[in-house]
Order: C-alpha cells, then sequence, then structure tokens
C-alpha cells in the first residue's frame, strides 16, 4: 500500500511539473480586455443608431480593404438608418459576377439592395496572396467568434504599440498585447484623419474603434433589439399568469381549511 501511494505522489508531482512547463495559453498569455460602456448590453440595451452608421462608414472606408462581411446583404443597411437611396448608391459601387446571360456567359455587373457584401478578394488564395500569407477573417460573426467579444474587438483595434524590448518580432508582424501571441500580421487599421464622420463627429482612434465594434456586433445579431423586447414582453407576461393562477388558487380553495 505505501509503495502505491509512494507511486502515485511521484506521479501527481511528475505531472504538475510537466504542467508548469508547459507555455501559457493565448487567453492566460494576453493583456486583460479594455471594457468600455455599450448601449447595446443589459436587459433593457439596444443599438445607437448614429453609432451604427458611422461604424458601417468605417468598416467600409477602412475594414472592407481586407476583410469580407459575407452573412450580410446591401439591404440591411436601411436597418441602420441608412435611406434606401444611400443603400442603392453604396451596392452599386461593387460589381459582382452574375449569369449565365443569353449566351451561356457570366458578366460583371453593379450590385443591387439584394446582393451581399462584395468581399475583396475573389478567394482565399488570392487573400493569401495580396497579404503576404495571411488570411484577414469574415467579420460577419467575429465578435461571437472571439472570447470577449465586444471588448476583444475594441481592444485589439486600440491596443496596437511598440514592442517590449524584450520582444523580437517576426517580420511583417505587429506588436498587440490583446492578440494570442502578442503579434498580429494586420497592421494598425485606424489612424487620426482616416476619415471624416458624415455627421460630424471627430473620428479618433478610440471613437472609431468603438463606433465599428459597435457595427460589428449589429452584423452578428442585427435582431438584438427585437429578441430583448420580445423576452421582457415574455417575462412581463409569465408574471401577469402567475398573478392570475394565485388569485384562481386563492378563489378555489377559500373554503378550504
Amino acid at each position: 500500500m505505501r509503495t502505491l501511494v509512494r507511486s502515485a505522489g511521484v506521479a501527481a508531482l511528475a505531472a504538475a511539473l510537466f504542467a508548469a512547463a508547459l507555455p501559457a495559453s493565448p487567453a492566460e498569455d494576453t493583456a486583460p480586455l479594455k471594457t468600455p460602456q455599450w448601449s447595446f448590453t443589459g436587459v433593457m440595451g439596444g443599438f445607437d443608431t448614429a453609432a451604427l452608421q458611422r461604424g458601417f462608414q468605417v468598416f467600409d472606408n477602412v475594414c472592407a480593404a481586407c476583410h469580407s462581411l459575407s452573412f450580410v446583404a446591401y439591404r440591411n443597411l436601411v436597418d441602420i438608418g441608412l435611406p434606401e437611396a444611400k443603400a442603392k448608391e453604396v451596392a452599386a459601387a461593387k460589381m459582382v459576377t452574375d449569369g449565365p446571360n443569353d449566351q451561356g456567359e457570366m458578366f460583371q455587373r453593379p450590385a443591387i439592395l439584394a446582393d451581399r457584401f462584395v468581399p475583396p478578394f475573389a478567394n482565399e488564395n488570392a487573400a493569401r496572396y495580396a497579404m503576404n500569407g495571411a488570411y484577414p477573417p469574415d467579420l460577419s460573426l467575429i465578435v461571437k467568434a472571439r472570447e470577449g467579444g465586444p471588448d476583444y474587438v475594441y481592444s485589439l483595434l486600440t491596443g496596437f504599440a511598440d514592442a517590449p524590448h524584450d520582444v523580437t518580432l517576426a517580420a511583417g508582424m505587429n506588436y498587440n498585447p490583446y492578440f494570442p501571441g502578442h503579434q498580429i500580421a494586420m497592421p494598425p487599421p485606424l489612424a487620426e484623419g482616416v476619415l471624416d464622420y458624415a455627421d460630424g463627429t471627430k473620428a479618433t482612434v478610440d471613437q472609431m474603434a468603438k463606433d465599428v465594434t459597435q457595427f460589428l456586433e449589429w452584423a452578428a445579431e442585427p435582431k438584438l433589439g427585437e429578441r430583448k423586447r420580445m423576452g421582457l414582453g415574455v417575462m412581463l407576461f409569465l408574471l401577469v399568469l402567475t398573478g392570475m393562477f394565485y388569485a384562481v388558487k386563492r378563489a378555489v380553495w377559500r373554503d378550504v381549511h
């Protein structure tokens, strides 16, 4: 018995030493996320229409050069308050492949509201060739696909910095403490003066990061506001129904002691 206990203790010690020798996981290695206040969090939270429109402007002028948004159609821009004419104008600025025509050939035409956002590259190989081997992810569900959600996206966008003296960056990489491994192929996408907001809001890096994060949250869950309102309505209905059941129970059993 003593031999078995001693063997189990040695095995446990060996396992602990092995675990301590392993490198930290990406989640443990990254800096604590920034946590700004978001209008869409909480039971009563919802999207800020002005922020969504500014966020789309950031995406269209900055992010769309490398990233796709394949789950969103141009008609969905009307849902964030863009006039239909403006949404049509945004779509028409892109070309899509359609067909075949009467001659059996594919052809190019301006995008329409029914089309989904046109990706910047024809396929993954073309994207990697243009990006020196890196593959920019589709941003349709990026907020849901990353631990930390909107806080992660915002922290990443505002987290680019010079690498510490003890960190050697690989060729073509940039330092960001919020990215697993701290080295990311994407250069800082936001900078002062990169665009002027249509509504006159000052386009600081912080403001643009917040706005485009809110836009990407909407892209990932456009019915968030409706879902919360429906959930609140259901809870109120159940509360009233519970009160009615209790009142009926009291009336039925009133004379029973």
